[in-house]
C-alpha cells in the first residue's frame, strides 16, 4: 500500500497488511524503526516486521502519514489507538518537535479529559489496547477524571437545585433538571474490570450512593441481556452454557462487592437484590456472595412483595428438586426477626425510653408495622410453596413458625397455606399432620375461616374440636353483649394467648394502632351480636312452631305429660319425707346415706 508515488526502499509488514515506503520521512519521525535499521546486519534491508502495532494497520497507516507531514484526522476512535501506537512507534518530542505523542496528548487534554461521555467512549477504546495503554497511564488518567468530572456535576447539580429553591433574583422560567445520572448510562459500554475501576473511584470520591445505585443496576441489566441465550434447552450442559455460568458469576461477584453499605434504608431496591440472588444460586456464586445479598434482602424485607422471595432452586438437573429455595428464605427472615436486637446492642445508649412504646412486648422485635407487612408476605409465600409437592412437611413447619405469636393478628392466611399444603400433600404422616396445624392459633381464626376449618376432612379431629370451642366461647360471649369477651382475649389467662389487635394489649403497642385495633374491634363485635341476636329470634321461632307442631301431631304425648306431672308430684311427697328423716338425729342420717347409696347401685 504505497503512501507517495515515489519508489519505494523500504516496506513495512503489520500484521497481514505490508506498506510500501521511504526510510528518510520514517526514521525522521520513528525512534523505533530508526533503531530497527541501525541494528539491521544487512544495511541495505528493505523489509521490516512490526507485528504488535497498536490498533494495527489503521493506526499504523495513520501514523506513517504523519510521518509524512499528511495532515490526519483524529477522533474519539482513534485517539486511543493512536496515542498507543506513537508510543510504540517512539514518535516522541525527543526524536522530532512537534511528533505524534505532542500531538495526541493536545487533543486529549483538549477534547477527552474535560467531558465525561468523551472519556468513558475513549476508555472504550482502550480495552482492545491493554497493556500499552496501561503503559502510557491513559486508562487511569481517563478513569480518574471521569470520576472528578462526575462528582464536579453532581455538586453543581446541588447548587443549582439550591439556587432553585432559594433564588436571588426572580425567574420567569427554570429549565428542565438535566438528569444527573445520564452519564451512568453509557458506563455500560464497558467491560467488567474497566466499569469495576470507574465505581470504586468514584466512590472514593465522594459520589451518592443513589446514584451509584443507579449505575450498578443499569449495568447489570445490560450485561445479563448478553448473557442471556434464546433456546436454553439448546446449549445446556454444553460448553457455551458452562462458559456463560461462568461469566454470569463473575458479573454478579462482582456487582455485590460494588453495592453500597448495608442499610435498612438503602438505596438499592429490594426487587434489584431479588434478582442477584437469584442469577447468583442459578450460577453457583460463592457462598458470601448469597449471604451478602440474603442480608441486604433481610434489611429490606418489608419492602418486598411475593415475586421478590419467590426465589428458584438451584436444581442441578434433579427432576425430584424444590421449585423453590426455601433454605434461602429460612435466613431472610431471620435476619429481619433479629434486626432490632442487633440495633439495640448498637445504639443501646442512644435510644429514648419513649421510642420503646412503639415496640413489640418481646426483646429486639422489629416494630409493629413492619412485622405486619412481613408477616402477610410470609404466609403468602407459604401458601405458594406448598403447592410444591416435593417439599417436606418439616421445612413448610420451619418456616410457619419462624414468626413470633404477636407478628399475626389473624391466622387467615396461614391457615390458607395449611391448608393447600394438606390437600397437595395427602400422604404424609399424621403426626406431620397435627404439628402443621399446630401452627395455626384457633383464636386469630376469622369466623369465616372457622366455619371452614370445621368442615375441612383434611384437618385432624382434634383441631376441628377446638375450633368449634372457640367458636361457642365466641358465640357466648357475643350474645352475651360483649361482657365477657375479656375471657377470650384475656392477656392474663395463661391458657389463652393474648391477641395483639385485642383490648388487652400491652403497653408496648403503639397508642395509635391500639386505639384503631380497638375500634375495629368493637365494631366487629357489634356487627357479630346483632346477627347472632337475629339468629338466635329464628332459632325461637323455629322452636315454639316445632314444639307446637309436635304436640298437636302427637296425642299419646298429652298422656306422658300428665304422668310426668303425677311423677313430679310423687318425688315432692319423698322429698319431704327425707327432710323429715334428717331431723331425726344419727339414725336419719345413716338412713339418709343408705338411701343415697341405694340409688347409686340401682343407677349403675
Amino acid at each position: 500500500m504505497p503512501i507517495s508515488d515515489v519508489s519505494s526502499d523500504l516496506t513495512i509488514e503489520v500484521g497481514a497488511t505490508s506498506f510500501s515506503l521511504h526510510k528518510f520521512p520514517l526514521v525522521s519521525k520513528s525512534g523505533k524503526i530508526r533503531k530497527l535499521l541501525l541494528e539491521a546486519k544487512d544495511p541495505k534491508v528493505s523489509r521490516i516486521h512490526l507485528p504488535n502495532v497498536p490498533g494495527g494497520p489503521e493506526s499504523f497507516e495513520l501514523a506513517a502519514k504523519f510521518c509524512y507531514g499528511i495532515n490526519i484526522e483524529i477522533t474519539l476512535s482513534n485517539i486511543a489507538a493512536l496515542r498507543c501506537a506513537a508510543c510504540y512507534l517512539e514518535m516522541t518530542e525527543d526524536v522530532s518537535d512537534k511528533n505524534l505523542e505532542c500531538r495526541t496528548e493536545v487533543y486529549i487534554k483538549d477534547m477527552i479529559l474535560p467531558n465525561i461521555s468523551n472519556s468513558i467512549s475513549v476508555l472504550h477504546h482502550c480495552e482492545t489496547l491493554i497493556p500499552i495503554s496501561e503503559e502510557v497511564k491513559l486508562v487511569s488518567r481517563l478513569i480518574n477524571c471521569i470520576a472528578n468530572n462526575a462528582c464536579k456535576e453532581q455538586l453543581t447539580t446541588g447548587l443549582s437545585k439550591l439556587d432553585h429553591t432559594f433564588p436571588t433574583k426572580p425567574i420567569s422560567n427554570i429549565e428542565s433538571e438535566m438528569p444527573s445520572d445520564w452519564w451512568g448510562k453509557s458506563l455500560a459500554v464497558l467491560n467488567l474490570d474497566f466499569f469495576q475501576r470507574v465505581l470504586s473511584t468514584v466512590k472514593t470520591k465522594g459520589l451518592k450512593q443513589d446514584m451509584i445505585s443507579t449505575i450498578l443496576i443499569n449495568y447489570t441489566q445490560c450485561s445479563l441481556q448478553g448473557l442471556l441465550v434464546k433456546d436454553p434447552q439448546l446449549v445446556k450442559g454444553s460448553l457455551l452454557d458452562l462458559e456463560l455460568q461462568k461469566k454470569q458469576r463473575v458479573l454478579v461477584e462482582t456487582i455485590v462487592s460494588l453495592l453500597p453499605s448495608q442499610s435498612r434504608k438503602s438505596s438499592v431496591p429490594i426487587a434489584f437484590l431479588s434478582s442477584l440472588l437469584k442469577t447468583a444460586i442459578s450460577a453457583s456464586c460463592s457462598t458470601s456472595c448469597k449471604a451478602d445479598l440474603e442480608r441486604r434482602i433481610g434489611l429490606q424485607l418489608d419492602q418486598g412483595i411475593l415475586e421478590d422471595i419467590l426465589i428458584p432452586a438451584n436444581s442441578n438437573g434433579n427432576s425430584h428438586g424444590l421449585i423453590y429455595d426455601t433454605d434461602s428464605i429460612l435466613r431472610i427472615f431471620s435476619i429481619f426477626l433479629n434486626l432490632d436486637e442487633d440495633e439495640e446492642e448498637d445504639h443501646s445508649q442512644m435510644r429514648d425510653e419513649s421510642d420503646m412504646v412503639y415496640d413489640f412486648d418481646s426483646p429486639g422485635s422489629p416494630k409493629q408495622t413492619s412485622i405486619l407487612k412481613v408477616s402477610k408476605l410470609l404466609d403468602n409465600y407459604l401458601a405458594e410453596v406448598a403447592l410444591d409437592s416435593n417439599l417436606t412437611a418439616s421445612k413448610f413447619i420451619a418456616l410457619a413458625e419462624l414468626l413470633p405469636d404477636h407478628a399475626r393478628i389473624v391466622n387467615d392466611g396461614l391457615y390458607r397455606a395449611v391448608d393447600i399444603f394438606l390437600k397437595v400433600h395427602p400422604n404424609i404422616k399424621d403426626s406431620e399432620r397435627y404439628r402443621l396445624c399446630k401452627t395455626i392459633d384457633c383464636q386469630k381464626l376469622s369466623q369465616e375461616a372457622c366455619s371452614h376449618a370445621a368442615q375441612n376432612e383434611r384437618l385432624p379431629v382434634q383441631m376441628a374440636v377446638q375450633v368449634l370451642y372457640f367458636e361457642q366461647i365466641r358465640l357466648r360471649n357475643a350474645m352475651n353483649g360483649g361482657s365477657n369477651t375479656q375471657f377470650f382475649f384475656n392477656s392474663g389467662n395463661p391458657q389463652f394467648p393474648q391477641r395483639s389487635g385485642s383490648a388487652g394489649g400491652s403497653g408496648a403497642i403503639s397508642p395509635r394502632d391500639n386505639y384503631a385495633s380497638v375500634r375495629r374491634e368493637n365494631r366487629e363485635l357489634k356487627l357479630e351480636v346483632a346477627r347472632m341476636r337475629m339468629r338466635l329470634t329464628d332459632l325461637e321461632k323455629d322452636h315454639v312452631s316445632m314444639k307446637q307442631e309436635l304436640v298437636k301431631s302427637h296425642p299419646a304425648n298429652r298422656i306422658f305429660k300428665s304422668f310426668a306431672k303425677k311423677l313430679s308430684k310423687l318425688n315432692a311427697l319423698f322429698k319431704v319425707k327425707e327432710m323429715k328423716g334428717m331431723s331425726g338425729g344419727k339414725g336419719g342420717t345413716e338412713s339418709r346415706f343408705l338411701f343415697q347409696k341405694r340409688r347409686r347401685h340401682s343407677v349403675s
